[in-house]
């Protein structure tokens, strides 16, 4: 009796147990990347071993395990810039399959919203794939069909970068939005069922998209832009659109996505780093701080703050949890790596928030998305043949008339 008591009236036992028994689906998490970056293990999962804790890192099996992940989108992300960016997407891909191909007790590949529950039931992680930034289509349709067999659900239709077809959030514009191509990916990727993610692109993008898409859309690392003015959140305007749809925002952990004093200290920062594809984000941090003083930090109560702000814009229902881990520790404190999801829960039970309320946010509103767009992908695939084309000739075919 006295040990049920105590779980009732601690939050974070309380967030466990609920955590224990709903899926806990996050987001968005580029360990792929990690590991290809890793000096030692470059590119091979077994070398890495995610069977060990990698106190240098923030993503490993044990920690997934402490912090009742019950689903997680890994991302196969490639920057902008890089060289044969169609083939670094392809090997992502494939460092996301090899992950789960090296740990079949731990993960279950996940194509449809129903294998999250099966997953849950089997006592493992859903795995789902994700690629982060559309420069691996190099400007083709084509691959998006590829992708998709190969198991991708959720594309990121740009990272860092302005491509030919869609402005970044974070670099100059291009095409003041969607390109014709851009709406021609759109409705290509509502055909077949996969995810169109908003996070990553400009404001006049994020219009577009709503104004295309027939499927609801996912935001699936980003914050409010009232709460931290980035360039990378999302804009009230756009919010209040999304509360009309079924689409959804995934609070993200990033720091200077979080609290406004770290966005300030960073932005020169980041500008200067925008499109870098190495691995010394840390030393350039460490630079800095010796020239500007110690860096900010940003914290576990930012983040469910910006949840709050979110759920009080456009509903409960319409609110996830995209953590973005990408293997550095400038996280918020209190959210230092993936054992860390059941402390922002319990944070949210303190504040109020009914078990109902945080089912959804968990993982209940992304597996309502995710069903959603699979069932308008039937139906269009029912009635519309895959699209094809370049940049180049859906371009011209619009200045055509």
């Amino acid at each position: 009796m006295a040990k049920a008591a105590s779980r009732r009236h601690d939050p974070l036992k309380r967030a466990i147990a609920l955590l224990e028994r709903v899926p806990l689906v996050d987001g968005h998490n580029d360990l792929a990347w990690v590991i290809r970056l890793d000096a030692e293990a470059r590119g091979d999962v077994l070398r890495y071993d995610l069977t060990r804790v990698h106190p240098e890192s923030d993503t490993d099996i044990p920690r997934l395990r402490e912090g009742r992940v019950g689903a997680q989108v890994w991302a196969a992300y490639v920057p902008t810039d890089l060289p044969n960016p169609a083939r670094a997407t392809l090997e992502q891909i494939n460092t996301i399959l090899r992950v789960e191909d090296a740990h079949p007790d731990v993960f279950f590949p996940a194509r449809k919203a129903s294998d999250i529950a099966r997953a849950y039931r089997a006592g493992k992680i859903a795995s789902i794939i994700a690629v982060e930034g559309g420069v691996g289509l190099e400007n083709s349709l084509s691959p998006l069909r590829v992708w998709h067999a190969a198991g991708v659900r959720l594309l990121t239709l740009c990272h860092n970068g302005t491509l030919d077809w869609v402005d970044s959030a974070t670099d100059a514009p291009r095409s003041n939005g969607l390109a014709p191509f851009g709406h021609a990916v759109v409705r290509e990727l509502n055909r077949l069922g996969m995810m169109v993610d908003c996070a990553h692109v400009a404001p006049k993008v994020m219009h577009d998209v709503l104004d295309t898409s027939t499927a609801p859309v996912v935001f699936s690392h980003s914050n409010a832009f009232t709460l931290c003015a980035h360039p990378r959140n999302v804009p009230d305007d756009v919010l209040d659109r999304l509360k009309g749809t079924e689409g959804i925002v995934m609070a993200t952990f990033v720091p200077d996505f979080t609290s406004e004093e770290v966005r300030a200290w960073m932005k020169p920062l980041r500008e200067a780093h925008l499109r870098s594809t190495g691995g010394g984000w840390l030393q350039a941090i460490e630079a800095w701080e010796k020239d500007h003083g110690p860096r900010p930090q940003a914290t576990l109560e930012q983040v469910a703050d910006h949840v709050e702000y979110l759920a009080s814009r456009i509903g409960t229902r319409r609110v996830g949890i995209g953590s973005d881990y990408f293997g550095v520790p400038t996280k918020p404190i209190g959210l230092m790596d993936v054992s860390r999801f059941p402390h922002l829960f319990a944070e949210l039970i303190r504040r109020g928030w009914s078990e109902d309320h945080l089912a959804d946010l968990a993982g209940g509103n992304f597996i309502r998305v995710m069903r959603a767009v699979e069932r308008e992908g039937q139906r269009l695939r029912r009635a519309t043949p895959p699209s094809l084309g370049t940049v180049q000739q859906l371009d011209a075919r619009q200045q055509g008339g």
